[in-house]
Parts: structure tokens; sequence; C-alpha cells
């Protein structure tokens, strides 16, 4: 049996040295300013700085992966003697899914024998990085490469991400809200809470008054739906609010008796279309 490595990208808001402790390598989506023609990756515009210039006004756009830079980095796993396991951005938020089944065919289709299974994760930001962290370990555990396809491949429907978000005006740009929605929300300080479906989409279920309330929400979902809320692992994400995250923290060790088992940045590919002070919450749960 060849050796393989999993892949994923930067849609799963895990700082790329933590996912290199994992043994697991990174690509990277690329995002650029409207009005400009230069994009641009976490590696050049930090996490502060991206928040710091959307405050400022700047508006940010996101695009699908290039196939030809998907096929690049797989033929270079291949060419090294590794089939891959690419377990990429949702489908339902990104075309990536897509660039990526082309590229995977043509190399395998260069290097017969070769193996570049790409799975679509179906979640976003770390979420999609607790379905990589779960991947790991099952690696770990010593599954081969089709039996761990399988596995992230029945896992994805029990993910939950439920999220909430400062401001509309991100999602109102990306057509998640309405103008009049927006407006309506912003004078009444009505936060909504939302959760990505079972295609990958977001959604928003419900809407509560003030920030705190939008985390007792999520706080309580993790308590009703999680599979073991008193002892199962939990991720947490943040659009540059941090004190949130640490207060959703609490607020779950309280109720459940532990802490986070991650809490990341919600990197600038997520964070163009959510927006500063987004909060998220991670889990496996049913349902989703």
């Amino acid at each position: 049996m060849r050796d393989y490595i999993i892949l994923t990208d930067s849609g799963c808001d895990i700082d790329e040295a933590e996912l290199a402790e994992w043994g697991v390598r990174r690509l990277d989506l690329t995002f650029k300013s409207v009005g400009s023609a230069e994009e641009h990756t976490d590696r050049e515009i930090g996490v502060k700085e991206f928040y710091d210039k959307m405050r400022e006004g700047v508006v940010y756009q996101t695009s699908a992966a290039n196939p030809d830079y998907l096929a690049e980095v797989f033929e270079r796993e291949v060419a090294a003697g590794r089939d891959v396991l690419y377990i990429c951005f949702s489908s339902g938020l990104s075309g990536t899914f897509g660039s990526a089944q082309m590229a995977a065919a043509e190399v395998e289709a260069k290097h017969p024998g070769s193996r570049v299974v790409v799975v679509d994760s179906l979640c976003a930001s770390a979420g999609h990085g607790l379905l990589v962290w779960l991947a790991k370990e099952r690696r770990d555990a010593g599954a081969a490469l089709d039996e761990l396809a399988a596995y992230v491949t029945e896992t994805v429907p029990r993910v939950c991400h439920w999220f909430t978000v400062d401001d509309l005006v991100y999602l109102k740009r990306g057509g998640r809200v309405s103008a009049a929605a927006c407006f309506a929300a912003t004078v009444l300080g009505i936060k909504p809470v939302l959760h990505v479906d079972d295609e990958g989409h977001l959604i928003s279920m419900s809407k509560v008054r003030g920030r705190r309330l939008a985390l007792k929400a999520m706080a309580d979902k993790y308590v009703k739906t999680a599979l073991d809320p008193s002892g199962g692992i939990y991720f947490i994400s943040h659009g540059d609010c941090l004190e949130d995250a640490e207060r959703l923290e609490g607020m779950l060790a309280e109720s459940c008796g532990h802490k986070a088992a991650h809490i990341s940045n919600i990197g600038p590919v997520i964070g163009a279309h959510s927006g500063p002070g987004t909060l998220a919450l991670f889990f496996l749960g049913e349902p989703r």
C-alpha cells in the first residue's frame, strides 16, 4: 500500500503551524479587496490587519481555488510516492470542490496507479478544522486511505455549526439577509443565530435581542444536541472577538464541565463574508 497524506485548505481556520503538528498540509485559498486585481493569502495579511481594514470600510471578496494550482500541489505529492486525501472547503460556499475534482482526475490520469481522493467537507471555519482533526486521529490509529475517506464522509453530517455575527451588513452583501432585515436588526439590536445545513449552506435559524442572548442560544444548542455534552470535544472560532469566544467557552465549561479543545481565529476566507465580531461553535451532534 502506498503512503498517503491529508491535505486541507485555509477555509478550515486552523493555523498552518498547528496543522503541521497534526501531520496535515494546507493549501492557500485567496481573497482580494473589491476593485483590486491583487490576490492575497493569510500569509501576507494577518487576521488583525484584515479585520481592522474591514472596520475601516474595505470590502473583500474570495474566489474558488484555481484547478492548475490544485493539480500542482496534488502532483507534487503523487510524484513523491504519496496518495492524497484532500478534505475540501464546503461546496455550499465555494467552487473549490469542483476545481479539486478536476485537478484530481488530471493527476490520476497522468500518474496511473496513484490516488487523489477529494472529500467535500460541507463545513466551514473550525467546523472544517474539527473534521480534519478527527481525520488525523483516525489516520494515526492506522486507517487506510479508503477507510479514512469513508469515515470522513460519514462524519460530515454530524459536524454541527452554530454561529452569530455582530453586524448583518456583511451577510447582506452576500445575499444572506435582506436590506430591510439588516436595517431592522441594526436598529433593534437583533442578533441572528445561524448554522450550516446538510448541503453546506449558511442558514438563519433564529434571532435574539443582544449579543449575550446569542451566545446563550449557541451554548444551549450544544447542551441539547451534542452527541456527548459532558465529554465530547468542541471547537470555537472568532472574528477578532477573543473575549466573546472565552465567554462562550465559560458558559459551556459551567454547564458541561470542560473547556474548548481549540479556539482559533476566523481567517480572511470566511471573515470576508461574515465580518469582524463573528463567533462560531462546532461539535459532533444530532441532528446537524
